[in-house]
């Protein structure tokens, strides 16, 4: 795998070259957290599950609160959840279910 990489500073760049990078140390997107590990504690992270599994944003969003209620915004995540759900009932099957 390659990486562009210079030396120097930017603003010394005269030219940049491909680098061979070990592909086992290069970090990818989901590797990374910004803000945070109260996704990185579980076997895969939510964002991932979502999009394997093409769930909507809704859908999504109950997701990621309920795999971080307990290490982030508690009751106030599951609250969401809940209201995230009750929006999704009434989206789908209308107010009167």
């Amino acid at each position: 795998m390659f990486r562009w990489n210079h030396v120097g500073s930017c603003a010394d760049i005269v030219a940049w070259r491909p680098v061979v990078v070990d592909s086992e140390k290069v970090e990818t997107a989901l590797d990374t957290q910004i803000g945070g590990e109260h996704y990185k504690k579980h076997a895969i992270q939510p964002v991932e599950f979502i999009t394997k599994n093409k769930l909507g944003f809704l859908e999504g969003c109950v997701i990621k609160r309920i795999c971080r209620y307990e290490d982030k915004n508690g009751l106030e995540d599951l609250k969401k959840a809940k209201h995230e759900i009750d929006l999704l009932i009434e989206l789908k099957y209308g107010r009167q279910a």
